[in-house]
């Protein structure tokens, strides 16, 4: 019963403040927004609750073990020594696998396996949400190439997108995270949360972004892919793909650096001169928040300075800090707070989508970079909304 109360508490909070922001309420379809929710929760139950979602889940989390191990054989050529003194760990173990995910999903992607699975998911997607071809393909993509390299599929039709159309594909960028650092992820919060998340923020955007931005797609406006890396050798392919999941383990770990040491220089600031750290002032702010998802009392203080920790920072900040207290929060509060750090909502995602976008079309680049914060507000919303659905079927 409580966990009824709590997610209908945040439903009503969480479209609340929706519609409260809506560019045209009266454009909301009501009947898709139900009709996502709906889904939505089933399929939270089937892959938390049910037998054969949970050997999903499992199926999924051994293949990125296999992964991770092929990974390995290549960090441990170049760095033996260190990893076999368990030196650097984290960068080793975490975040150069990344490296070999990332030349995966290219030569998935350039003998034309994933813009296969890209269709036919996003035309199904199309025909549940309310919403264009594109939006639907966006979202496959996004999740699968992850927030900057998604956009270079859609290079050659940035340019008669409408501003609404291009909120559309950026929040969806912000609220989805690249399947290449999945196995980071993983490596960092329990699998089945990880999986989870993937599967319910893509359905949250849609939500989200009918109720922030609703607005209808004609037939024949409706734009069409073209393909990522058309022309390409297969070498030249897979070095720009490994040279790009190397470039994307050194960029989280400069973040981790350089957000680890400022929050930690502004904890003793705060601590110095009233008494508490930055990271507890920011619980406070998002104690009511945390209660309301569903997060015990006792614990949604913590739960809360971790939640802001990685809207100001980033998720892997975020995540280090549950790792290390996550002995100290019950089951509940930790599948909760999981579903809810696995999306890119953060700062500094506003800069980068915008720069990828930027980069292949300057003018919509200028147009994303005019709606930087309200990008933020509504991948925020997308995570809240995940994490409320998790906490009623844990």
């Amino acid at each position: 019963m409580s966990a009824v109360f709590h997610f209908l508490l945040s439903i009503i909070l969480i479209g609340g403040l929706s519609i409260l922001t809506s560019s045209d309420r009266a454009s909301i379809r009501i009947r898709y927004v139900l009709q996502l929710l709906i889904i939505e929760l089933l399929l939270a139950w089937f892959f938390l609750n049910s037998d054969i979602g949970q050997g999903f889940i499992a199926g999924f989390a051994k293949f990125f073990d296999y992964l991770l191990v092929y990974a390995a054989a290549g960090t441990d050529f170049v760095f033996g020594g260190m990893m076999d003194a368990n030196l650097a760990t984290f960068f080793l173990r975490v975040l150069c696998p990344i490296i070999f995910v990332s030349a995966l999903i290219g030569i998935l992607q350039h003998i034309k396996v994933l813009p296969f699975i890209i269709k036919i998911i996003g035309t199904i997607l199309a025909k549940v949400n309310g919403m264009g071809k594109l939006e639907s393909f966006n979202a496959v993509s996004s999740l699968i190439l992850g927030q900057s390299e998604n956009f270079i599929a859609y290079k050659d039709i940035l340019s008669q997108m409408s501003p609404r159309r291009m909120y559309t594909m950026a929040a969806t960028a912000m609220s989805t995270v690249s399947m290449a650092i999945v196995g980071a992820y993983m490596g960092m919060l329990e699998p089945k949360y990880v999986v989870a998340a993937l599967i319910l923020n893509m359905f949250s955007t849609f939500i989200i972004l009918s109720l922030i931005n609703p607005y209808s797609v004609k037939e024949e406006e409706d734009i069409q892919v073209s393909h990522l890396h058309d022309g390409q050798s297969f070498f030249e392919m897979l070095g720009e793909y490994i040279l790009a999941g190397f470039k994307v383990a050194l960029i989280v770990a400069a973040m981790l650096i350089g957000f680890i040491a400022i929050i930690a220089g502004i904890n003793a600031i705060f601590s110095a001169v009233i008494g508490i750290s930055f990271q507890d002032c920011l619980g406070y702010v998002f104690y009511p928040l945390a209660w309301i998802l569903g997060i015990p009392a006792e614990d949604a203080l913590k739960v809360g300075s971790i939640m802001a920790t990685k809207l100001v920072s980033n998720e892997f900040v975020a995540m280090g800090y549950l790792k290390q207290i996550a002995a100290e929060l019950s089951p509940r509060s930790v599948g909760i707070l999981s579903v809810f750090l696995v999306s890119f909502a953060n700062f500094s995602s506003i800069g980068i989508v915008a720069g990828a976008i930027k980069g292949l079309d300057e003018k919509q680049g200028n147009v994303v970079s005019s709606f930087g914060l309200r990008l933020l507000y509504g991948s925020t919303l997308v995570s809240f909304l995940s994490a409320a659905i998790t906490g009623l079927v844990l």
